[in-house]
Formats: C-alpha cells, sequence, structure tokens
C-alpha cells in the first residue's frame, strides 16, 4: 500500500498563519509599506476550542467575533490567561439591546452602522465605565441585505457619534459585495477616512486583504485562510 503524499495533509494552522503573515509582509513590501502597519485580525467565531488554543500558540492575539453570546462563551474563561495581551473586536452586527454586553467584553467594536447603536453604546459606556474604540461599517455597496450605514450617511453618522455621543470612532469598516472587484469599494472607504482624519481601515478577508492592503488597509480580518472551512454556519 502506497503511503499518502505529504501535500494531501491539510496545513496544520500553524503552517496557515505562518503562510498569511507572509504574505501580508510581502504585500505592504510591494505595497512600499512597513508590515508591521497591518494587523492581522483572526476570524475566530465557530472555531472550536482545539483550534482557539492552536493559533493562540502561534503569538496570535487580535481576534474577531461576530455575536456576543458566542464570543462570551468562548474569551470571558480565557481572558485571564492572556492579561492584557488578547484584543477582541466585534466585526458581526450588533443589536442595541447587546450594547451593554458588547461594551463589556470587546475592545473595539468595528459595526457602528446607525445613530440609535451610537446612542446605546454611548449610554453603555458611560454605565459600565468603559469605552471600546469604535469603527463605523460602511455598506460601501449599499447591498440591502447587508448591515452597514450608506455611504452618502456615513458623514453624518461620524458626526454625529463624535460630537453629539461624544464616541472614540477610530476608523471604518466595510465589507464589499462578494461578486464585484473590492478595489472600488477599498478606495471608497479610504477616501472616507481621509476627510475625516480616521487612521484605521479595516477592509480585506482571506480572498482579498492583499488588495486591501495595497489600498491602504490597517486591519484584515482573515478566517478561512487561518482555519480552513468553518465548523457551521
Amino acid at each position: 500500500m502506497t503511503p499518502s503524499s505529504p501535500a494531501s495533509v491539510p496545513p496544520s494552522i500553524a503552517e496557515r498563519v505562518a503562510e498569511v503573515r507572509a504574505r501580508i509582509a510581502a504585500a505592504c513590501c510591494a505595497a512600499g509599506r512597513d508590515p508591521a502597519s497591518v494587523v492581522l485580525t483572526a476570524v475566530s467565531k465557530t472555531q472550536t476550542p482545539e483550534a482557539i488554543d492552536a493559533i493562540l500558540e502561534t503569538g496570535q492575539r487580535v481576534f474577531g467575533e461576530n455575536r456576543v453570546q458566542e464570543a462570551q462563551g468562548r474569551w470571558i474563561p480565557r481572558r485571564p490567561e492572556l492579561v492584557e495581551e488578547l484584543e477582541l473586536r466585534l466585526i458581526g452586527p450588533l443589536q442595541t439591546n447587546k450594547a451593554v454586553d458588547a461594551v463589556d467584553l470587546f475592545d473595539v467594536i468595528e459595526t457602528l452602522d446607525r445613530e440609535r447603536l451610537a446612542r446605546a453604546l454611548a449610554e453603555a459606556a458611560m454605565k459600565r465605565g468603559r469605552s471600546p474604540r469604535l469603527l463605523v461599517q460602511v455598506n460601501t455597496g449599499a447591498e440591502p441585505q447587508k448591515a452597514g450605514v450608506l455611504p452618502d450617511q456615513a458623514d453624518a453618522l461620524i458626526r454625529a457619534a463624535r460630537d453629539a455621543y461624544d464616541l472614540t470612532v477610530e476608523g471604518l469598516m466595510c465589507i464589499p459585495p462578494a461578486d464585484q472587484d473590492p478595489t472600488p469599494h477599498f478606495v471608497l472607504l479610504r477616501d472616507l477616512a481621509e476627510r475625516h482624519g480616521l487612521s484605521v481601515l479595516s477592509m480585506g478577508m482571506s480572498g482579498d486583504y492583499e488588495t486591501a492592503i495595497r489600498c491602504g488597509a490597517t486591519h484584515v480580518r482573515v478566517g478561512t485562510a487561518l482555519f480552513g472551512e468553518r465548523n457551521r454556519p
């Protein structure tokens, strides 16, 4: 019986992390940027405890989660061990009734997309004495099924979050339409950020993070390229 070829063995999470980090560094160099200027956010939603342990062993400490309750179960037990090394970023839509829980758990909330949520986050921050940094999510493709403020309403929301609610808005986030070239969407987001003096651009996922880096991304959200296919929908 012929033994399996090493090429048939799926790469480990450590190997995947090394490859993604190398590709980030190469994309930065090609764009004339310092590789340290781009933060890898590992999208850990739906992942098993074993997968989380494996990626933590590589030194990865920045993670993105889609749902508050799922993230609570995964990270509250782990946080005491990691002290202040861990950075948790909410990258999924946030309901206003979950604002307090989100403020308690996350260091960064990337999905501010309406004034009502800005008000809820401001109230939660005052109640908890803790204010996560915020990104405004922009629906650059104006897709009706997708969260995010429409581009022509983004200026007003950024101003309201900062001026009316005294929130720390440090950047923008987007998820371009899956069937389109992401470049114009990344450029739109970059231009909007520059207009408001925002330094953080969370854009680019497993299939397009190198393009996002070329367009100025400071944070890329990578899941499948690190962990393989999701464990459940």
